[in-house]
């Protein structure tokens, strides 16, 4: 018999081994599906998975992601170099996996991931939400926001190609190019708190640019980038987000890298970001801020090369948490492992 919190021998070799063995679950983490059970292991981090892709305006296949990122990807260890620290060692975390999505139903999907997330971030647990078409960041940014103690404001850092702020897209308001526009009209994140990093392309117009500088959003394109580099931007970035926010959300749209790097995803647009930046970046921000939640989006496996984009997308996970634990040791807290 195992107690709370506890896996039985069994259980534990099924997780024992190789992304491509055993149970799949993202980084053979234990799988803790009942949300009650979360009060028993107490993690730091849960993973959930949004296996949502219908509102998707070019290729779809985004709903495959969250199984993808914890079978398909090669198995990297728990040992982050660059910081010297075993990942697991300061972090305890969980796969809580999916929320169900019915097919066809975008009313109740959403709702069921805005559910689970809640499940999440009302316990004080990081949820990391594994997509999934961009617009599952509106109900799991939502779910996030209102588990915040009364009074606190969450900050949006949003890298993507595109701001998917479109009031709505053939008449859908509930569209992957939407969820940032329906988040501010909300009222679960202020305009002036969501930070955009990565834009570059052709889309969207002028019109709703003008709409977005209304609301007090910040953005720095690829060409910023490209001319003042991207630590220079993102201590921009960082202090923006937090210029009246007191916790961020993450919101990593894999198409914010090149498509080079990231082909399997559903609206690729060239000239993106590299991963060696993004991989830093996301580490430094989980590391340096108040980060309470992370989705890592629009990871279209059908369309992907050797598995280029679920490894980048699946290292976005890893390099977040490695920042998470790096600072818990920064701050003195006990190890958990």
């Amino acid at each position: 018999m195992t107690g709370p919190g506890e896996l039985s021998a069994a259980m534990q070799e099924q997780l024992s081994g190789h992304s491509h063995e055993g149970l799949a679950t993202f980084g053979k983490r234990p799988f803790v599906a009942d949300p009650a059970e979360l009060d028993a292991w107490a993690p730091d981090v849960a993973v959930v998975g949004a296996p949502f892709d219908i509102s998707t305006t070019h290729r779809p296949g985004a709903r495959f992601g969250p199984r993808a990122l914890r079978a398909q990807a090669y198995d990297p260890g728990t040992y982050s170099m660059d910081l010297d620290l075993e990942l697991y060692e300061w972090l305890r975390v969980v796969d809580h996996g999916d929320a169900l999505c019915p097919h066809g139903q975008t009313e109740r999907s959403h709702a069921a991931i805005r559910e689970r997330v809640r499940g999440v971030a009302s316990r004080g647990i990081v949820p990391v939400v594994i997509g999934g078409d961009h617009s599952i960041t509106w109900p799991s940014a939502t779910a996030v926001a209102e588990s915040l103690p009364d009074g606190q404001r969450l900050g949006v850092v949003h890298f993507d190609a595109h701001a998917d702020t479109a009031d709505s897209l053939d008449g859908n308001l509930a569209s992957h190019g939407t969820p940032m526009r329906r988040l501010i009209e909300s009222g679960a994140v202020l305009g002036r708190h969501f930070v955009q990093i990565g834009l570059r392309g052709y889309w969207p117009g002028a019109e709703t640019f003008a709409w977005m500088r209304g609301q007090g959003m910040r953005w720095h394109t690829m060409q910023e980038l490209w001319e003042r580099g991207v630590p220079a931007v993102m201590a921009d970035a960082v202090a923006e987000a937090l210029d009246g926010a007191d916790r961020l959300y993450v919101s990593v749209d894999i198409d914010v890298l090149d498509p080079g790097f990231a082909p399997g995803t559903g609206t690729p647009e060239p000239g993106g970001m590299n991963p060696a930046d993004l991989l830093r970046v996301v580490r430094e921000l989980a590391r340096r801020t108040d980060v309470v939640a992370l989705d890592v989006v629009e990871v279209s496996p059908p369309y992907d090369t050797a598995d280029l984009t679920v490894n980048n997308a699946h290292r976005v996970v890893y390099e977040f948490l490695a920042g998470l634990a790096a600072g818990r040791r920064d701050a003195g807290q006990a190890p958990r492992g």
